[in-house]
């Protein structure tokens, strides 16, 4: 680990900003790239930072000209799935097209560990539940078209290059740091966690539930949450895979267990306090109705063993979070 140098891409929004926390934690050094055009200076708990873009092929090769990176692990893809279904090419661009041109720079400085964020939009609408690995991947929407893409370009870069990888397919992220010190900001907020604790902080008059007429026990929408800790704790551990050696390979990150749209709801009621109105709103465009992870790969390959596997306690720490965010 001494002297093993990460480069984060995308470390200033929400999930890179407590891998670069945890990265700092446990004695990497660390260089974050973001352009903050979504990310957050102020939430970067240390590091060198670099304000530009992933697909900047100049400021790339200068960035790996000049460092000795042991590994890239990459959190900069766009990711409203609304917002790609209406502007399809802006993610085929940033999500596909600029990683192509960093995938291009690492091999051309024969930096060849890369720790890719993908998602559980890959696999579209689930055939069998819980989502395994070898499920087929149909995405219903270009978010997750441009991540399958991505995930079949480090395939073929592995077999051309020997570039080694990770794909970590995450569901739904959630919480934040326990310390209270950094949690998850976005400019244009759609998850369903922070949407609803803005209603209990009277920062929102209600929350909307598009869609309530999904095959499903209460008709809304059923997600599987995993806290960001664990999902930066399943990072660290692929990162470590792949400095000792280790083959590329893909993995879900989940908890095995869904919410409903609905249960989430009270149980923020039940964390906060707050009565938390909430209002039925058309579906959205894209959305399967279950998505429920398998995560039994990574545990029994790299010994992932998340901390926080209940969703009121999830909850619990993105309310400390948003409350501070709410008095500022």
């Amino acid at each position: 680990m001494k002297n093993e140098k990460v480069l984060v891409v995308g470390g200033a929004g929400y999930i890179g900003s407590h891998m670069v926390k945890d990265l700092l934690d446990t004695g990497y050094d660390v260089i974050t790239l973001d352009d903050l055009s979504a990310g957050h200076r102020e939430l970067l708990s240390g590091g060198e930072f670099i304000e530009g873009g992933l697909g900047d092929t100049v400021l790339l090769d200068n960035l790996f000209s000049t460092h000795t990176i042991s590994a890239v692990m990459h959190f900069a893809a766009f990711s409203l799935v609304g917002e790609s279904v209406e502007k399809p090419l802006k993610y085929y661009r940033n999500n596909m097209a600029a990683t192509a041109e960093l995938l291009d720079s690492m091999i051309r400085h024969n930096v060849k560990r890369f720790i890719f964020s993908s998602t559980a939009a890959v696999y579209g609408e689930p055939v069998e539940i819980p989502i395994t690995e070898s499920h087929p991947c149909n995405p219903t929407n270009p978010y997750g078209a441009s991540k399958i893409a991505v995930e079949r370009m480090l395939k073929d870069c592995d077999s051309a290059y020997g570039f080694k990888y990770i794909s970590l397919r995450y569901f739904n992220a959630a919480g934040a740091d326990k310390s209270g010190k950094i949690g998850e900001r976005h400019r244009n907020e759609t998850h369903l966690i922070p949407l609803v604790l803005e209603v209990a902080t009277d920062r929102r008059e209600n929350i909307k539930i598009f869609g309530a007429n999904y095959p499903t026990p209460d008709g809304t929408c059923i997600r599987d949450y995993i806290h960001v800790s664990d999902l930066t704790s399943a990072h660290l551990l692929a990162l470590k895979s792949l400095l000792s050696g280790g083959d590329s390979a893909v993995y879900n990150l989940g908890n095995n267990r869904g919410y409903s749209v609905r249960e989430v709801i009270e149980l923020a009621r039940k964390v906060t306090g707050k009565p938390i109105p909430a209002i039925e709103a058309d579906k959205r465009p894209g959305d399967p109705a279950i998505l429920i992870a398998s995560s039994d790969q990574i545990k029994k390959t790299l010994g992932w063993k998340p901390e926080y596997e209940d969703l009121e306690t999830i909850i619990k720490t993105a309310w400390k979070w948003h409350q501070k965010e709410a008095s500022i």
